[in-house]
């Protein structure tokens, strides 16, 4: 195949302006990274990620959200508070029948958004934004670290 220069060009300035999806991936999390840190207290860090989802089996473009907390309430008391403080600010369950509704991460939507909360304890993840918010919040006496590590998509519907 013979490449010419001019369509080299016309290749080389197209890719160039290409626009880069990672700004509206992040915009995913806007609303996530605003509720943990404005409403649960939470020091986080977001970014565009590539998310494997199950439901439909693709890679999905998406962003994630690494957040540290504080608490002095057992574990298990502080995941449902922060499952009923989402309900409050407005996020609703997806309508996906296949989402587990019993465990510690749960699928949540809000306006076209889909984000998987995942709660734990422990560093799991042993990313850098997991070390810097882990880093940025440190346990006084009687208070133990908590993360939500938050994976969001665009709104899909329910897979049948």
């Amino acid at each position: 195949m013979r490449v010419t220069w001019s369509l080299f060009a016309t290749l080389l300035l197209g890719a160039w302006a290409w626009p880069d999806p990672r700004p509206q991936a992040e915009a995913l999390c806007r609303g996530a990274e605003r509720f943990l840190v404005e409403q649960v207290g939470m020091t986080a860090i977001s970014g565009a990620d590539t998310i494997d989802d199950w439901r439909t089996g693709k890679t999905l473009a998406g962003c994630r959200v690494t957040s540290a907390g504080l608490t002095s309430r057992p574990s298990a008391d502080e995941a449902a508070l922060l499952y009923q403080r989402l309900r409050a600010a407005g996020w609703t369950r997806t309508p996906d029948p296949r989402d587990a509704p019993n465990e510690a991460s749960l699928r949540f939507r809000m306006g076209r958004t889909d984000c998987l909360f995942n709660f734990y304890t422990g560093g799991l993840l042993a990313t850098q934004a997991e070390m810097e918010v882990n880093n940025a919040v440190v346990p006084g006496r009687g208070q133990m670290r908590y993360n939500v590590v938050v994976l969001c998509v665009p709104a899909m519907d329910a897979v049948p």
